[in-house]
């Protein structure tokens, strides 16, 4: 009985100086100018200096720690942005809201390759990739359909993925298909594009005599930008911090500290 005691005290003390052993690994905050240190074990923690004393802080659930007036907010960051978690593991689980599979992240639409959802607050707001460009799952950023792997094409671009397909009845106007994505362009003044060569010539063809010069309002062109089946719907402006490049807004609603 006594020998167990003891053994009992001695493994007790082992785990003591084996704990106060790790926490002297850990950066002092209050020992450093920033008076802030990214935790040594959890990517998604820091400590911080409070009245004299170190004071354990976790990320909003999906960033990482980047270092002082660093990041998105808090001191905070997306992961992907850096090497903030080699070596290190994270803390926190995610917790899922509708879209989002982090309270703050930037994530893929469920059936859109041009959209997207931008997560602040476990509130997801929509976003539209412009200019012919897909959102890339890997880099988190709009970019070229070439680069994007497993993003459907769009049916308008099944006969010739880099070809030119008309635009309804319209005169001066077409879609130029660009590695499967249709991009609405505008033959040069004066010129009308032809449906059956699939180019823009010289008045007058077959369909067309000399087109218009007035350009529609910027609203009517701004949505003629989009194919059919993935209108913007909403004029809203870019209010998204960090929103990746290439990008728009393409619901209602503001993101929420």
């Amino acid at each position: 009985m006594k020998r167990s005691a003891v053994y009992l005290v001695v493994v007790t003390l082992f785990g003591y100086s084996s704990c106060q052993h790790a926490k002297s690994s850990q950066e002092d905050p209050c020992q450093t100018k920033a008076r802030v240190v990214g935790d040594e074990t959890y990517c998604d923690r820091y400590w911080e200096c409070v009245n004299g004393q170190p004071e354990l802080y976790d990320c909003p659930n999906g960033l990482v720690f980047a270092g002082k007036n660093r990041g998105v907010t808090e001191g905070c960051d997306y992961p992907w942005r850096s090497n903030y978690c080699d070596g290190k593991q994270r803390a926190n689980p995610p917790i899922g809201t509708e879209h989002c599979g982090w309270l703050y992240g930037i994530f893929g639409h469920e059936t859109s390759c041009t959209r997207y959802w931008t997560c602040w607050n476990g509130t997801a707001n929509e976003q539209l990739c412009i200019g012919g460009l897909l959102y890339n799952e890997r880099t988190h950023a709009c970019d070229w359909p070439e680069n994007v792997d497993g993003c459907q094409k769009h049916p308008l671009c099944n006969d010739d993925p880099n070809g030119n397909v008309p635009l309804g009845k319209s005169c001066n106007r077409y879609w130029q298909c660009q590695g499967g994505y249709p991009r609405l362009q505008r033959c040069p003044a004066m010129l009308v594009f032809d449906r059956h060569s699939l180019r823009c010539v010289v008045p007058p063809t077959e369909d067309c005599d000399v087109p218009s010069t007035i350009p529609p309002p910027p609203q009517e062109e701004e949505e003629e930008n989009i194919p059919k089946g993935r209108e913007n719907k909403g004029n809203q402006q870019q209010e998204f911090l960090n929103l990746p490049p290439g990008a728009i807004p393409a619901g209602k609603g503001r993101p929420r500290n």
